[in-house]
This record gives structure tokens, C-alpha cells and sequence, in this order.
């Protein structure tokens, strides 16, 4: 089943996609019915070999990849315009009238693989992770949970069109949640103030909505689990996600470690804060201002300049990795900046049939929009690095590894940050703020997670409940030295603004899990560059055919969260601070 090596020039530059070997050149989704009797031909299909069983999977994975890419654009396009009804109705023409037709034909061929007697002449080393994931997804199929399915997207969707329709005004400018935010790092506190007092006004005119909206998706994901024979959602999406490789107690344990050893860390970076700042006491406008005085870092003015700079600093890392961005903006898979109506957030969404992802973002000029180009440009890095594996599944590793193409591309691109900031002040702040903000991470994780835990441990809950026992976590975890002091109708709705908690469930420890490996790919990194970056790509060109601890160990690095390992390596982060 191999196909022809690609080059890496290949990887990054080629534009087209690969030719279809089973679906028509000129086939587009237009109805279920066109789509209909591919999947019954791939049940039907008699196999008389295991050469056969191979080349029925490459048609299945054909016609996987061309309803992937299909559904890409459309959420692409709605979340681009959460305003357009046209939009939205074709996205949702694809929920509604698609995704649940499929599911049933999808079960029925991974029944039919597992059932096949020539699955025992596959390579089972090659296939081990693939085989695997389908005996998992046959294991909690059930039927009666399709229409619950499609009633959860649906309301998904609610939550992306409320919270990208929210706008506040500023000095008489009407902006959006992104560009207000940027008013957080002025160094004018009045001005910080009003900007956080107008943000979070903001969020709590929808706030009942939105916590009618996510008991309403708590309802339909227990049931969901329920159906499928599990204690709790939480356990069905283990199952879902494909956690082989940990457990729920493995995450309670990650918390603690995480409390015990970074979070004093958090603690001690605010009590300088506070000193730099020479306030009496911090209050929740004063986390994001520069403690220098200056004004807030500026390092581009437009979506352009950001992009280009972005390039430059992918060039001079590697020169694969600023051809892979550079296709990209030749192909117009880039939408970099905040406007109206435009959902939150950022996200790179891979383009499984043409191999060239698409990014997605909200910058208003600051330096967390540079993070996050470096963020999602390592993950299209992935897709470029995993386009030309066989199977569609190969291309989607789980977040443990995928949060960890892009997180450690942030942390080895900073040694290029000069081309944002050339003045070597303003370097050194905004490499010592990104660092901080790493560290900060392990926080917000834990408490997001620990939330999740409790949420769909207990169902039943009242929203007071959910808003108390939010609050628990939150100051078990964050900004302890922080006063709140007025401002108590505010934090019991703080976890709305987090969209995975809507939008894509448990998907969260993940991005603590890869951040810990970020930064001993980082390390290594700093140690031997060349071994370090080509470990990296090593890792991420398996894509997802192999175990996590496999990847991570191709990596150069442990799949490990345990305290002591923990501690190490936010030990090494302070030390790299300190060189600042």
C-alpha cells in the first residue's frame, strides 16, 4: 500500500491534489443520494484477498477524505460569517442530511474490515493503531445516539454564532471581544479597567443563554454515553477520543502536580507583578499589561504583515516550513483578521483530499496573535508533513500529538522573534511574556479539565451548582493573588468564554500534555538544533500511525506527566526566563 515518497519541497509546494483513483474527477456533495451508492458499494464489495482489502480501504479512505474536505469548507465558511443564513444553512445541510446517513454505512464497513478473513495477512505492525481505532469505534456505536449526534451539532453551532456576534464600544468605536481585549495591555490602568468591565458586561448579557445552551448539550451528551453503555459522557469520550494511552486518574493526578508545582510559580510571577507595577493589590485588568511601562508590544500592523513576518521566521528555522505558509497564501487558505460577525478563536482545519490546511484567526495586532500563527502554522506544518499517508486516519493523530506540532513550533521559532521585534528590548519582553504565558497554560488547563470532570461526572447539577463549584476550581488553580473584590457577578461565568467546552468536549488536558512535551522538544532544541528540529518533523511525519508514546519517543522526548518530570521542565522554562 505505499505510495511513492514525496520530497519535502513536494510536501510544502505541490498545490493539487492528489488524482481520485475511485470517485469521479467532477464529484462534489450535493445530496445524499449522489453519495449513496459509493458507501454501498464498498458494503457490497466482495474481497478475495488481502491485495483486495488493501485497495478497498484506499477507496474508503478516498471517499472519507473528499466528505472531510467537503465539510471543512462549509464550517470554514460559517465561522468566517456566523451572520450569513446561507452559510449556515449549508453547514448544517451537511449535519442534518449527510453526517447522519453516513454513520450507519460507516459502522457497517468497520464491520465489515473486522469481519474480513484476511485482516490477520495485513501488516499488523503498519495497521496496529488503525485496526485498533476501529474496534474501539465499533465498540461504543449505537444507532439511537445519530439523531442526538445531530441535535449536539446543531446547537454548537448556537454557541459559535452568540459569542461572534458579541461587540462592545470603546471610545465611541464599536470593536470586537478580540480587539477589546487588546486594551488590557495598555499601560493607562482606567483604561484597562473599563475595557474588562465592558468585555465581561458583554459576556453576561448572553451569559443565561449560554448556560441554558450548554445544560441543554450536558443533557444530550449523557444520554449519548448512556446509550452507549457508559457510566458518564467523560467515559464515552475516552473511548470516543481514543485515549489508550491514560486515564481519568491519570488527570486528576496531572491536576495536582500541576497545583503543586507551577502554580506557586504562577503565585510568585504575580507577586513580582504587583511589585513592578507598585500597586497595593492586582485586580484582574492588571495580568496582561507590561510590568516595564511601555506600551503594549505592537508587532505588525495588518493581517499581511503579520503573515509575511510569519514566513520569514518559518524560512529561517527551516526553509520547508516557510514554503508550506507560502503555498498556503497562494492557495487563499488564510483568514487572519478580526471583523465583525467572525467566529472566535483560531484554529488550522486540515484539508484531508488537497493535503493544504486552512487557518483561521482574530488578530488585532498583538503579540498573542503572533503566537498564534506560530501555533497553527505548526499545525499545518503536520498536515503538510502527513498529506501524502495512505489511510485518511493516518492524517489525524490525537491532540496529545497534534497540540504538540504546534506548541513546540512557538517555542523554537522564538529564536527569530527579532523579525516582529528588532529592537532587543522588546524582543526580550516579548519572549519573557510568552514564556510566562507557557507556564500560565498548566493553570488554565487543569482548572478547564477538572471542571469538564466534574460537569459530566454530575449531570443532574443545578446551574448555581456548576457556577459554585466553577468557582472553586477557579481559585483553586488561578490568580490567588489576585483581589475580585467587587466583582463577583463576573467569575461564576468566566468558563464560557472557553469555546471546547461548547464546542468539542475532554478536548482540553491535551493541551498540558503537549505543552510539557513542547518544551523538552525546546530543550532538546536548545541543545542541538539541527537533531532537535529534525526529531520534530520525524515525529510528526508518522502522523497517527503509530502509539503516542511511540511519537513522542521519535520525538526525542517522554510521554510523561508525572510531578517530577513536570517540575523539571517548568524548572528549565524559569531558568530560560532568567537569561532574559
Amino acid at each position: 500500500m505505499n505510495l511513492a515518497p514525496a520530497s519535502a519541497t513536494e510536501l510544502a509546494t505541490d498545490t493539487q491534489r492528489l488524482a481520485r483513483r475511485y470517485l469521479p474527477e467532477s464529484f462534489a456533495v450535493t445530496d445524499w443520494a449522489s453519495l449513496q451508492a459509493y458507501f454501498e458499494e464498498l458494503r457490497d464489495r466482495e474481497i478475495t484477498s488481502a491485495a483486495e482489502l488493501e485497495s478497498w480501504l484506499l477507496d474508503r479512505s478516498e471517499l472519507e477524505s473528499v466528505l472531510s474536505e467537503d465539510l471543512a469548507w462549509r464550517y470554514i465558511r460559517m465561522t468566517s460569517d456566523t451572520q450569513s443564513q446561507e452559510r449556515a444553512e449549508a453547514f448544517q445541510f451537511f449535519v442534518n442530511e449527510v453526517e447522519p446517513q453516513v454513520a450507519p454505512y460507516d459502522h457497517a464497513l468497520n464491520e465489515k474490515l473486522m469481519a474480513s478473513p484476511y485482516l490477520p495477512e495485513l501488516d499488523q505492525d503498519r495497521y496496529r493503531v488503525f485496526i485498533r481505532s476501529v474496534r474501539q469505534a465499533l465498540d461504543i456505536y449505537r444507532a439511537e445516539n445519530i439523531p442526538l449526534k445531530t441535535e449536539t451539532s446543531t446547537k454548537q453551532q448556537q454557541y459559535a454564532s452568540t459569542v461572534g456576534a458579541m461587540t462592545v464600544t470603546l471610545d465611541g468605536e464599536e470593536v470586537t471581544l478580540p480587539r477589546a481585549a487588546d486594551n488590557l495591555k495598555s499601560t493607562d490602568r482606567t483604561v484597562r479597567e473599563t475595557a474588562y468591565r465592558a468585555i465581561q458586561e458583554r459576556r453576561l448579557q448572553d451569559a443565561k443563554a449560554l448556560d441554558k445552551l450548554f445544560t441543554e448539550l450536558v443533557a444530550l451528551r449523557d444520554q449519548m454515553a448512556r446509550n452507549a453503555g457508559f457510566a458518564n459522557f467523560r467515559d464515552y469520550m475516552f473511548a470516543a477520543l481514543g485515549r489508550f494511552d491514560y486515564t481519568a486518574e491519570d488527570c486528576f493526578n496531572f491536576h495536582r502536580a500541576i497545583r503543586e508545582t507551577v502554580v506557586p510559580l504562577i503565585d510568585d510571577l504575580d507577586l513580582e507583578r504587583r511589585q513592578d507595577l507598585g500597586l497595593p493589590e492586582l485586580r484582574p485588568w492588571d495580568l496582561d499589561v507590561d510590568t516595564s511601562g511601555k506600551a503594549p508590544l505592537r508587532p505588525f500592523e495588518t493581517g499581511e504583515e503579520l503573515l509575511e513576518k510569519t514566513i520569514t521566521v518559518f524560512q529561517r528555522l527551516d526553509p520547508f516550513l516557510g514554503e508550506c505558509l507560502r503555498t498556503m497564501r497562494q492557495m487563499g487558505h488564510l483568514d487572519l483578521e478580526s471583523r465583525k460577525g467572525k467566529a472566535p478563536g483560531g484554529y488550522n482545519y486540515p484539508l484531508d483530499e488537497t493535503g493544504v490546511p486552512f487557518i483561521f484567526m482574530n488578530a488585532t495586532a498583538s503579540l498573542r496573535d503572533v503566537v498564534t500563527l506560530l501555533h497553527e502554522g505548526g499545525h499545518a506544518v503536520h498536515s503538510f508533513l502527513t498529506r501524502r499517508l495512505p489511510l485518511s486516519a493516518d492524517k489525524h493523530p490525537p491532540s496529545e500529538v497534534a497540540e504538540l506540532a504546534s506548541m513546540s513550533m512557538e517555542l523554537m521559532s522564538m529564536d527569530y522573534w527579532d523579525e516582529f521585534f528588532p529592537d532587543p528590548d522588546e524582543l526580550r519582553r516579548a519572549k519573557r511574556t510568552h514564556l510566562e504565558g507557557v507556564l500560565e497554560t498548566f493553570p488554565w488547563v487543569a482548572t478547564i479539565d477538572k471542571f469538564q470532570h466534574w460537569v459530566y461526572e454530575n449531570p443532574q447539577h443545578t446551574e448555581a451548582e456548576r457556577h459554585q463549584r466553577w468557582t472553586e476550581i477557579f481559585d483553586e488553580f488561578n490568580q490567588r493573588t489576585v483581589s475580585w473584590q467587587g466583582l463577583g457577578t463576573y467569575k461564576p461565568y468566566l468558563w464560557q468564554k472557553q469555546l471546547h467546552l461548547y464546542e468539542v468536549p475532554f478536548y482540553y488536558i491535551e493541551y498540558a500534555m503537549a505543552q510539557l512535551g513542547a518544551i523538552a522538544v525546546w530543550r532538546n532544541y536548545r541543545q542541538d538544533a539541527q537533531e532537535g528540529l529534525d526529531a520534530y518533523k520525524r515525529a510528526l511525519a508518522l502522523g497517527y500511525t503509530a502509539p503516542i508514546g511511540e511519537i513522542y519517543e521519535a520525538a526525542g522526548i517522554r510521554f510523561d506527566f508525572s510531578t517530577e518530570y513536570l517540575r523539571s521542565l517548568a524548572d528549565f522554562v524559569r531558568e530560560e526566563m532568567a537569561k532574559l
